[in-house]
């Protein structure tokens, strides 16, 4: 077994001029050697653990970036604009949004299976890439995480207050009432709320536990910072006996012990392995609100599949849309969020986006085999009829736009892949509005209409946006973004053979 320097070194040597890197770009992590492993913690952070613990604890610890306040101003101003909306709606009715027949789900389902999607990333980087053992996601799972507990609740909102009688909705509930009124097992807004229900509780069971050991270290740190205070106007605030009684509840009473650590990775890898069925059926569950409809366009065994893998794609981009702008804003960021973690998100895009064009051209295909006069129309229409725009930039943005990726310039460059992770974001929205634009041109052509929301409409969705950065700025204010542990594991200290090729660094 031949001995050869850690890839760490190896890294640091081309990144000093020591040594010949095959492409020169980005931060070092990027080589076209495959012998070559790149680090997944660099620069100053990658010294030792007590600099990983540093950097991580700074983030919560100190003040924010200065951009962080702008964001957070805007974010709360669109949140403050959606409360409101639901208000107006509920006092007035649904009849505010711009529904009509047949068009009567409108935004509220576009945006209810547009915010699942979204969701869909954090179990798979933390359930599925965990069991797998890609240590890459180390990096990114927290983000990943945090953003499906924001997106879910994002979601839930709008099949709450689309019911019209939002004071009714506990109906979705199967809880027997005096009233004799027992729920409907076979509707899928019912299947929703116990897929989406139970995606909800294990993902945020996984998020938060995943952070008790982190919330722990931030606990010990306040707690030795007790005298540390703060004026805001005339009033003075104790900082530090505030964060330690706040992180000394989240963490539990978490000690540090092996036994601790033991009972942690097991359950982390247990809920990992329950977590790991909901990508596959939560979505697929959330097609069957079209699927099971005899609806031409709707009516497909082919749903499922495509919104699982449409999901992933949506929920890769949004992790990107999120994680560029913050590890330029947070200082030693870059050093957990290489170019290499980056350039793996987009090859992930790359095959997900494939699999969404191919599905589109499946659709078409079963609508040709199927020698059905209706389901051919369906789709002619929703290509070359009055929403063929949306058509277009559908195909543009999730089927032509990820292709770049193809090129390495395009997948290693920061800037150009935030661009294109919103064009994804902006396309995945497409594809559930054309899906819900079927309902516009329906059996009887005496009921065919053009549908267009109303101001409630776009504000409610523009205020959904705002409830979603502002817990995620918040997220980013006070709680620990990377899992300081974990990222530990996979530095070259953590190997009890760190000089070793087949034991490098654990990666």
């Amino acid at each position: 077994m031949s001995v050869v320097a850690p890839p760490d070194e190896t890294i640091n040597r081309l990144r000093a001029g020591l040594g010949q890197q095959a492409d020169g770009s980005g931060d070092g992590t990027i080589t076209s050697d495959p012998a070559v492993r790149a680090p997944l913690v660099i620069g100053k952070s990658a010294g030792s653990f007590h600099e990983v613990t540093e950097t991580v604890c700074g983030w919560a610890e100190s003040k924010p970036p200065l951009a962080w306040y702008p964001l957070f101003a805007i974010a709360s101003t669109f949140a403050g604009i959606a409360t409101l909306m639901i208000a107006y709606l509920i006092v007035t009715g649904v009849g505010v949004w711009g529904l009509n027949n047949p068009v009567d789900w409108g935004w509220a389902i576009v945006n209810f299976v547009w915010w699942v999607g979204i969701g869909h990333a954090g179990t798979l980087i933390s359930a599925i890439l965990c069991i797998l053992k890609q240590n890459w996601r180390t990096s990114i799972n927290r983000f990943a995480e945090a953003m499906t507990i924001f997106a879910v609740i994002c979601a839930g909102t709008f099949p709450g207050i689309h019911v019209g009688r939002v004071w009714f909705a506990w109906f979705l509930f199967p809880i027997p009432n005096s009233n004799g009124i027992w729920q409907n097992f076979r509707s899928p807004l019912l299947w929703d709320v116990f897929a989406v229900g139970t995606y909800f509780t294990v993902s945020l069971l996984f998020w938060y536990m995943g952070m008790i050991p982190d919330f722990a270290t931030l606990r010990d740190r306040a707690i030795a910072r007790l005298e540390r205070k703060e004026k805001f106007g005339f009033i003075t605030v104790p900082v530090g006996k505030v964060a330690a009684f706040g992180y000394g509840i989240l963490s539990l009473g978490w000690r540090m012990s092996f036994r601790g650590w033991w009972n942690y990775e097991k359950a982390y890898i247990l809920l990992a392995g329950i977590a790991t069925p909901l990508v596959l059926s939560v979505h697929s569950v959330v097609s069957f609100d079209f699927a099971v409809a005899i609806l031409p366009g709707w009516h497909t065994t082919i749903f499922p599949p495509y919104f699982v893998a449409g999901a992933i794609f949506s929920g890769f981009a949004m992790v990107l849309t999120l994680l560029i702008p913050a590890r330029s804003m947070y200082p030693g960021m870059k050093d957990f969020v290489t170019d290499r973690t980056l350039e793996n998100m987009c090859k992930i895009i790359t095959v997900t986006g494939t699999m969404v064009g191919f599905a589109y051209g499946m659709e078409f295909f079963i609508a040709w085999y199927s020698a059905s006069y209706y389901e051919q129309q369906a789709f002619i229409i929703r290509a070359t009829g009055s929403y063929w725009w949306a058509y277009f930039i559908m195909i543009s943005c999730n089927v032509i736009t990820p292709q770049v990726f193809w090129l390495k310039w395009a997948r290693t460059t920061p800037w150009f892949i935030f661009i294109i992770s919103i064009f994804v974001n902006i396309g995945m929205w497409f594809e559930r509005f054309v899906i819900v634009s079927t309902l516009s041109a329906d059996f009887m052509t005496s009921s065919h209409g053009y549908y267009s929301p109303t101001y409630v409409d776009v504000l409610t969705f523009c205020g959904s946006l705002g409830i979603f950065l502002t817990l995620f700025l918040l997220f980013c204010r006070f709680f620990p973004m990377q899992a300081i542990s974990e990222l530990k594991n996979v530095m070259p200290q953590a190997s009890p053979h760190p000089h070793n090729d087949d034991h490098g660094g654990g990666h």
